[in-house]
């Protein structure tokens, strides 16, 4: 197969006409030859740090929207539904990859679960770690959010650190803020990246350090703006990701807006591409090929290096994808779950209480973070409910893995005016969370779940919206137009019932997410992730 075009070296930073000879999944030569093909061949795109379980796509699934987008490798972190299934999740993950042609690159999930403080489906110890890192589908040890244990070295932490090192497999970040004496402790343990830096200044460190950092634009959590005019000077040390990314968007796009956006701000298209397509590959040691002779064939064929419309996918010389259409075909997959919890009731979600102040979650658009605020309660027949006036609404967090009582907080900035929404996407242990007006609606919604298994809901009255969720209560059963289209009505019911933000599902899944500070809710209670330890809801 020979294919003609504009080829982008990027390392030599130059693009030249030529054609590229492809012979059992490989190129077999590149060679410069004058034609009248002015279309762009170049790397695919790799998301360099992505969770596919929040697609809420089995991999086959996602793979079929991302070659659409150029994609054609992930660096995959499996701990959610490792945080359900244990390592059989992570099995899970990687014998469905392999059936379709994307290049999943799977790790083995650090911090399962993420925290003591919180009910997960499983534990992953430092037995489990090595079990999983000795295996060639592993490749590298998944984010080590545990950073206070990494900081004071504690025992099970530094040993799966230190498999990694045996293996001779990257160790990949997550230390939201760490700055100074603790983050240079950090990375002396080893640890080579990070993609949760909140500010220019504390990602110049990290990268003055020998990080590398990766820039993160996902549904909800977004540093690309941040972080975006570091990449000229370190775009050696710098690569994109998604994190977590919902169908609905990925739909529309995966990396390559990322590489249009910093595009448009007059950067040069080479170091964009080096971070894009290049750095991932030569981090994580990546079976995938980057447009030399001898290397896989994978590679996308983009209509300019403005835009990057992708016109074609080849994966291993494989055409996966043209012109807005898949050919990553569909297979069966099974339905594992781990749900253990029966219906609730009303009642269960009252807090009896005369305390006049409350602590508050504050959420954040377009971050993990939160703020802890104290406001005034709102008391009604010795029960502490919603205050849509203030937009101070009752939260809850329910365990789904056994019976137990639900957890209560209060959270400000869901906006929601009527009804409730819930979801058991809630990072990581993936437990039921729900937020809502009243406790009616609250309980309506999390039954809904318990109902289906999983999912993502809104609910309002008699009316409904429900995403089943039955693979490991995170992941539909359905391909990805179907599960993005109903995610986005559900998405739309949300705003219609007053939400403001713009991905309030997203947003929703991070709030039960201990080791992003502030104030979070556990399915044991309200957390402090400054103190990393338990606070009363009450302040009087």
């Amino acid at each position: 197969m020979q294919i003609q075009g504009q080829i982008v070296d990027i390392q030599n930073k130059r693009i030249f006409s030529g054609e590229i000879t492809v012979e059992n999944g490989k190129i077999k030569s590149i060679i410069e030859k004058e034609h009248d093909v002015h279309h762009y061949i170049m790397p695919g795109f790799i998301d360099a740090h992505i969770h596919i379980e929040s697609s809420m796509l089995v991999p086959s699934e996602f793979a079929k929207l991302a070659v659409l987008h150029g994609t054609v490798g992930t660096i995959s972190d499996p701990h959610e539904i490792a945080n359900v299934l244990g390592k059989d999740g992570v099995y899970y993950m990687i014998e469905n990859s392999k059936k379709v042609p994307l290049k999943f690159h799977f790790g083995a999930p650090s911090c399962v679960p993420a925290t003591s403080f919180e009910t997960a489906g499983a534990v992953i110890d430092s037995e489990g770690i090595k079990e999983l890192l000795a295996t060639p589908d592993i490749h590298y040890l998944a984010e080590m959010m545990n950073y206070p244990g990494v900081l004071f070295d504690d025992e099970e932490v530094m040993k799966k650190i230190a498999w990694a090192k045996h293996f001779n497999k990257p160790i990949d970040g997550h230390a939201p803020g760490l700055r100074g004496d603790a983050v240079k402790k950090y990375i002396s343990a080893g640890i080579t990246t990070d993609h949760e830096c909140f500010t220019y200044e504390e990602a110049a460190e990290k990268l003055s350090l020998g990080m590398k950092v990766i820039i993160r634009e996902g549904s909800a959590a977004k540093n690309f703006e941040a972080l975006i005019d570091l990449l000229p000077e370190h775009f050696e040390n710098m690569m994109f990701c998604s994190d977590d990314k919902h169908p609905d968007d990925l739909i529309i796009s995966h990396i390559n807006t990322l590489c249009a956006r910093a595009v448009a701000k007059g950067m040069d298209v080479f170091k964009v591409l080096q971070a894009a397509c290049i750095n991932p590959v030569h981090h994580y040691n990546m079976n995938v090929g980057i447009l030399h002779e001898g290397d896989f064939a994978d590679f996308i064929i983009v209509e300019d290096l403005v835009d990057f419309k992708v016109q074609q996918t080849y994966i291993n010389g494989e055409l996966v994808a043209e012109n807005g259409f898949s050919k990553v075909t569909q297979v069966d997959f099974e339905t594992p779950n781990n749900f253990n919890t029966s219906f609730k009731n009303t009642e269960d979600f009252e807090v009896k209480s005369s305390a006049s102040k409350i602590r508050v979650i504050e959420a954040l658009e377009g971050q993990l973070i939160t703020n802890e605020i104290h406001h005034t309660s709102l008391v009604q027949d010795g029960n502490l409910v919603s205050n849509t006036n203030d937009d101070i609404l009752k939260m809850t967090v329910v365990n789904r893995y056994q019976e137990a009582q639900p957890a209560i907080a209060f959270i400000k900035n869901f906006g929601l005016k009527k009804g409730a929404i819930a979801s058991s996407v809630a990072h990581d242990c993936h437990n039921i969370v729900a937020v809502g007006t009243s406790d009616e609606e609250i309980c309506k919604a999390v039954n809904l779940l318990i109902e289906n298994k999983g999912g993502v809901c809104a609910v309002n009255g008699a009316e409904q919206k429900v995403l089943p969720l039955p693979v490991a209560g995170i992941m539909s059963d359905k391909d990805g137009w179907t599960a993005g289209k109903l995610y986005q009505e559900i998405d739309e019911m949300a705003k219609e019932l007053g939400s403001n933000l713009k991905a309030p599902f997203m947003t929703l899944s991070f709030m039960a997410l201990l080791v992003i500070p502030d104030l979070k809710l556990s399915d044991k209670g309200l957390f402090s992730g400054n103190t990393f330890s338990f606070v009363d809801l009450e302040m009087e």
